[in-house]
């Protein structure tokens, strides 16, 4: 499959045959070439230099069939990319078997996928046949985006590291609460986690255009409006905003809020120049609504005022706006995802706009403006320097948060820079299950294989249009009740997964002794003579994330900078976590698996209905029940450790204290309560005034 990168001109610094520890945050394909790339960030002289593929290696989709039988399909020997066959061992997890298939290789990946005559189209059945080329690169050579790596006699190999000896010895300690299956993966999770990252150059822009209609969103596609203004934001402190006075105002511009510099050019196709001039000499720019607006009509306006092509280091895929020798990050695409909002930031912000964004996370915001067009030059450009600032701070708050954030995620998901800021966390999961399949040697299976091997789902959903009967809402008692305690189950999902191994090849196996280990509440077995994929990788996670940096991220003898950094990865895992159950069971999902999503919330149900029966036997009464959460009224302390001490015996999952209200009052309607805290802070959950 074809991907915005694969269709882009590419020009940078080539790597020397000899380049020192640097970081990988990116990957593509030259179409001129004919080679994968990775963008390496070398933080000593703060450049991105390119390393070219000097494998040999080539796009391909695999087939059943044998090199024999595709032989005589002239319409796959017949298409001009395509290179020869391959046969080779894949495990087919679903039938639990190893099998000989072919790789059909190509010279390109448009020869694979990417429109009517290509090779894919010639086939009945084929498989890994849209995975972009790129990230099939990065599968097959084992790459982990965000880690160092360096280039020795003109080789990419990954950077040496490893723990200190000390932080080794206590995450040695940790893994004997664990159970074994998962300990060394946790140790190669660590190991990437652990990996220092470094503060990465970076420039934030902001542009304003002068529209033709007030209180009209000028067209970035036609780009015929001038551009007036432009600020820029670094990392290496620069504060510059540039301008023209398109009006012909004769105003002089004097000192700006917040902008170390201020020059006003003669011509707009200067100050264009001098825009992309900047930009193209930082590794990653960052924007807020880059793609859609402000490099977009940045490129197509440099064009309309005939700024050569290769003068312009931006280049517009089919949805997002690319750079040539950079990294763009639009930053209104990373915020907008729901994962990130809820998990990284706990809904801080309720819509998407850079001033909601930037009150509920920075405390500042948009300067406001009653009338753009009435601004003077100073106005502006004021206006337009704190536009490019809070863009900036979005990623240099609290230590670098949220730049350290995506390096993090990028580790865990195996995503380049540009992706994994982009899409939504089932594409994080995705690119990481299918990773991991190449990495064990596994066919990545087609969605109907799965459909075809385990069926659908068996509860019936309690909410219209869902698919299978979800998380438990006890009716909560009316009234007003006091000394209320709610306790939490620490990653439920991921811990329901983890603990009762489910994954789409162990749900619904072949082996007769197996049909007997049934999940509540549901009619479906999993496998008790192998591990499952998912199982192991995300109760990898989960434990890493419960036993080592959670902890760490609140260990007092720790400095603030090493809390920080827990504190980061901590997050990064959370949100991976989160929001792993739910989409094996969304159709559009490629390794979509009705009764892997329905099991799991099929054990978070159990665990919260034994929960409230051991409740009630140690003489708690229950209040009020919610997907996770237990509210308690009025328990005693031993009564409270009882509880926790049983979960963890019994259903091997955490269950904790999370808040206490002095008093809370339920109404009748479910997930509608307030509770006020010992300090006197409400919290409102669904009631309205």
């Amino acid at each position: 499959m074809m991907s915005d990168e694969e269709i882009i001109g590419v020009r940078g610094r080539i790597a020397p045959d000899n380049l020192g520890t640097s970081y990988l945050l990116s990957a593509g394909y030259d179409g001129q070439r004919k080679l994968a790339y990775v963008r390496l960030y070398e933080p000593v002289e703060e450049q991105i230099y390119l390393w070219y593929d000097n494998t040999g290696h080539l796009p391909y989709l695999i087939s059943k069939l044998s090199a024999d039988e595709l032989d005589r399909n002239q319409r796959v020997k017949g298409n001009e990319g395509f290179r020869g066959f391959e046969e080779v061992i894949r495990y087919d997890a679903l039938n639990e078997q190893s099998i000989q298939v072919t790789k059909i290789l190509a010279g390109d990946p448009l020869s694979v996928g990417g429109g009517g005559n290509c090779i894919r189209n010639a086939l009945d059945e084929s498989w890994e046949n849209r995975i972009r080329y790129y990230a099939c690169y990065i599968y097959d050579q084992g790459i982990v985006p965000g880690m160092p790596y360096r280039v020795v006699d003109g080789n990419l190999v990954q950077g040496e590291w490893s723990m200190t000896a000390d932080v080794e010895q206590q995450f040695n300690d940790v893994l004997a609460n664990t159970e074994e299956r998962f300990k060394e993966p946790m140790k190669e999770w660590a190991r990437l986690l652990q990996a220092p990252i470094p503060n990465i150059r970076r420039v934030a822009v902001d542009i304003e255009v002068r529209p033709s209609v007030a209180n009209r969103m000028p067209n970035a596609d036609d780009a015929k409006e001038p551009i007036i203004t432009v600020a820029f934001a670094g990392s290496d402190g620069l504060r510059k905003v540039i301008m023209i006075d398109d009006l012909r105002t004769g105003e002089v511009v004097g000192a700006v809020p917040g902008a170390d510099e201020v020059r006003v050019f003669e011509t707009e196709r200067e100050l264009v120049e001098e825009t992309l001039r900047v930009m193209d000499g930082y590794p990653i720019v960052l924007s807020f609504n880059g793609d859609d607006f402000d490099f977009k009509f940045l490129r197509n306006r440099a064009r309309n005022l005939g700024v050569p092509d290769e003068a312009i280091p931006i280049t517009l895929g089919r949805r997002f706006a690319f750079l040539t020798n950079g990294v763009h990050i639009d930053l209104y695409q990373f915020f907008r995802n729901r994962s990130i909002q809820g998990y990284a930031f706990g809904n801080a912000y309720r819509e998407f706009s850079l001033d909601d964004i930037t009150q509920g996370i920075l405390h500042q915001g948009k300067i406001p403006v009653p009338d753009f067009n009435q601004l003077s030059m100073a106005e502006m450009a004021e206006y337009c320097m704190q536009d490019a600032f809070i863009t900036y701070e979005l990623t240099a708050f609290n230590d670098n948060l949220v730049m350290n954030l995506m390096v993090m995620l990028q580790r865990i998901s195996k995503m380049i820079l540009e992706d994994l800021s982009r899409f939504g966390v089932s594409r994080w999961i995705l690119a990481l299950m299918e990773w991991m399949h190449r990495q064990e040697g596994w066919l990545i299976p087609n969605t109907q294989d799965i459909i075809i091997s385990k069926g659908g789902t068996t509860t019936e959903a309690m909410i219209k249009g869902k698919k299978y009967q979800g998380a438990i809402v006890r009716d909560p008692k009316p009234g007003i009740h006091f000394e209320v305690t709610v306790v939490d189950f620490a990653s439920l999902y991921p811990s329901a997964i983890r603990n009762w191994n489910l994954s789409y090849e162990t749900l619904l196996c072949s082996h007769e002794g197996c049909k007997s280990n049934l999940i509540p509440g549901t009619s479906h077995w999993v496998c008790k003579e192998r591990h499952g994929m998912t199982s192991e990788l995300i109760g990898s996670l989960r434990d890493l994330r419960v036993l080592w940096y959670k902890p760490k991220a609140k260990d007092k003898s720790l400095t603030d900078d090493q809390r920080q950094y827990y504190n980061v990865v901590q997050q990064a895992l959370k949100v991976f976590l989160n929001a792993s159950y739910g989409v094996f069971g969304a159709e559009s999902f490629p390794l979509y698996c009705p009764p892997l999503a329905e099991s799991t919330a099929a054990v978070g149900r159990y665990a919260m209905e034994e929960a409230g029966k051991r409740a009630e036997e140690l003489g708690i009464e229950v209040l009020y029940g919610d997907t996770d959460s237990v509210f308690l009224n009025h328990p005693s302390k031993e009564q409270t450790d009882a509880l926790v001490a049983w979960a963890d015996e019994a259903l091997g999952i955490d269950l904790e204290v999370e808040k206490t209200y002095r008093y809370a009052v339920f109404s009748e309607r479910k997930k509608n309560y307030l509770g006020v805290y010992k300090d006197g802070r409400m919290d409102i959950k669904g009631l309205t005034g």
